[in-house]
């Protein structure tokens, strides 16, 4: 925790660490933004962003559509029809100059990361089109917007009003003006969201709520179908009873036996990535039409018991979200 916020913190398995990479500031990302072993991955620049096939002796294998073990086939179907986040920027809001504390492996090979640098490399591998932008949650400044659509990723908490932070208010305004698409990381603490835990409370997440153009965003212990249907993980924060929440809650996948990492942490990122897929095929549309249209889409049939206060809308179907010609 820094200076009362709180990070999703990634619960991590025993790897072996290949190499140590240094802390970052706030930076604009490049294909080769965390370290070397992403030159030839699958972040992007606001640039075509073609994914590309590589060699790895990474646990997490690489797919013959060059999407990683982690991932929805939906990935890959969008990436062949060209939809890879193009120009969409996508900015991660979280810890870039603390402790390098967290290991796993998204594909590359076992790393070791600070919070931020995991959470930017996998809405950087899911959409290797679009423009990644790392802001320390430390910045005292407010927001700023990139011109285009705009995804910004939350996958920390506030332990204090939001008013006392200029960062974060900021951030609720532009969520409550729908001024771009926001993924907030649910939680790990197994509650509804924003119920108080252990004297605590997620202050940014009760200041979102309601928010037209907000995605809470819950983790499934993987990938669901309709033949190997989906729960939630048993420490993913759910929606709880109340509309609003429920109205904007979604699941995806995170598959801690492959990546040696868990948390809303990590699925936050991801639907930040769908979003910007959608952005790059749905050039018009706005925030909260790119939010909807993800949030209608869910699905409920890869999903064990569904119900709509533990899962919200149900999982997203980056497959069923991108279907249409358009969206209004």
């Amino acid at each position: 925790m820094k200076n009362n916020r709180q990070e999703f913190n990634l619960h991590r398995k025993q790897l072996l660490p290949v190499g140590f990479v240094a802390g970052f500031v706030v930076c604009l990302l490049a294909p080769t933004g965390f370290a070397g072993d992403l030159d030839a991955g699958v972040t992007g620049k606001g640039r075509a962003g073609t994914p590309t096939t590589e060699g790895s002796t990474s646990g997490c294998a690489q797919n013959p559509d060059s999407t990683f073990c982690w991932m929805s086939p939906d990935i890959g179907e969008a990436w062949a029809s060209g939809y890879t986040g193009s120009g969409v920027s996508v900015t991660i809001v979280d810890d870039f100059t603390g402790e390098m504390e967290d290991l796993g492996d998204l594909g590359h090979g076992p790393q070791w990361r600070q919070h931020g640098q995991w959470i930017a490399q996998a809405a950087g591998m899911v959409a290797p089109g679009a423009k990644i932008l790392e802001l320390d949650y430390l910045e005292p400044g407010p927001l700023t917007l990139e011109d285009g659509l705009n995804v910004i990723n939350l996958s920390y908490g506030l332990e204090n009003p939001v008013s006392e932070y200029p960062l974060e208010q900021s951030i609720v305004d532009a969520a409550r003006a729908g001024a771009a698409v926001f993924t907030k990381a649910a939680g790990n603490k197994a509650v509804a969201v924003g119920t108080p835990t252990e004297g605590d409370i997620d202050f940014l997440a009760l200041d979102l709520t309601g928010a037209p153009s907000t995605i809470f965003v819950g983790a499934l212990e993987h990938n669901g179908t309709p033949e190997n249907k989906a729960k939630l993980a048993s420490y993913s924060n759910y929606a709880g009873s109340g509309s609003e929440v429920q109205n904007h809650f979604l699941t995806v996948g995170v598959d801690s036996d492959k990546i040696g990492l868990s948390g809303t942490s990590v699925a936050a990122p991801v639907i930040a990535g769908y979003a910007a897929i959608l952005g790059s095929k749905f050039t018009t549309a706005t925030p909260t039409q790119i939010t909807n249209q993800l949030l209608d889409t869910a699905r409920t049939d890869t999903l064990v018991n569904y119900d709509a206060a533990t899962y919200g809308r149900g999982e997203a179907s980056l497959s069923r979200a991108l279907a249409p010609v358009s969206i209004e």
